[in-house]
């Protein structure tokens, strides 16, 4: 099965996704949709009283229920509870709330966008820009986002091609190039920037963003020529491409006497151009 992860946003909250490829449908986590639909404060423990429930009323709908690894609030992988559009259509008559038929809209929304965009590719640029648009950044920084996107694509086709998993070992090449260029690893980063579970990426500078995109095509670049075929060896590129780039924000610094990696954020952006 072929994945692809996603956050969605329904009223501004996080509502995590998963694109399947063969089956062409999203998986959604319950537990997000549960939080959107009650508030609750702990929608995990709403979610498990519910299961009891659906499970002593031997509800088809909890034989159904699948877990797949999605990013936890503590930047793990972890197993979560999801259902597809048509099983959450069928959930959300058990929760009474009175954001219940805007949320179907939603839902109804986001699986024929995402059938859209799969004839079209274009359209899914088209909304990605409206989003981050709508979030206040600014054309320049968008353009170069869009890009790094791209460069991002490029290496984690390059890792799947050398039998790279997804997810943890991932992550763990993510953070050896991110330390190599930038001195830090992924998780001092976003210290530094003051995030949590924000995208790193998406509260970087113009210039953070091309540094951080010049080590991952350089990786790739030698990945490509090097063909690696144990772990070890693409520990080792992802070095290398990292520490070229870091060697590159070194000779910056020294020549403008700034440094390149800052603790600002994308709200700290947002702040500065509205005062321009």
């Amino acid at each position: 099965m072929t994945q692809a992860t996603a956050i969605k946003l329904f009223e501004n909250k996080k509502v995590r996704s998963v694109w399947d490829s063969e089956q062409e449908k999203w998986y959604i986590s319950i537990v997000d949709v549960v939080e959107v639909l009650t508030e609750s404060s702990n929608p995990r423990r709403y979610w498990s009283d519910l299961k009891i429930k659906l499970e002593k009323e031997g509800s088809q709908l909890y034989e159904k229920i699948v877990q797949l690894k999605m990013q936890a609030p503590d930047g793990k992988m972890r197993l979560t509870d999801v259902a597809d559009v048509e099983q959450l259509f069928r959930l959300i008559q058990s929760i009474p709330s009175p954001k219940a038929e805007p949320f179907k809209l939603w839902l109804a929304q986001i699986a024929r966008e995402r059938l859209e965009e799969i004839d079209d590719p274009e359209l899914g640029i088209d909304r990605l820009m409206e989003y981050y648009h709508r979030k206040g950044y600014s054309d320049s920084w968008i353009n170069q986002r869009l890009k790094s996107i791209e460069v991002r694509k490029e290496l984690t086709d390059e890792w799947e091609r050398r039998g790279v998993k997804k997810g943890q070992e991932y992550a763990l090449l993510t953070d050896i190039i991110t330390q190599g260029w930038s001195g830090m690893t992924t998780k001092q980063y976003k210290q530094h920037k003051g995030l949590k579970t924000e995208s790193l990426r998406d509260n970087m500078t113009n210039m953070e963003l091309v540094l951080n995109m010049l080590a991952e095509a350089t990786t790739a670049e030698i990945s490509k020529e090097k063909n690696p075929e144990t772990p070890a060896e693409n520990q080792e590129i992802a070095r290398q491409g990292g520490q070229i780039v870091g060697n590159t924000r070194k000779e910056i610094e020294a020549k403008t006497g700034k440094k390149i990696i800052t603790p600002t954020n994308s709200k700290a952006l947002k702040q500065n151009r509205l005062k321009k």
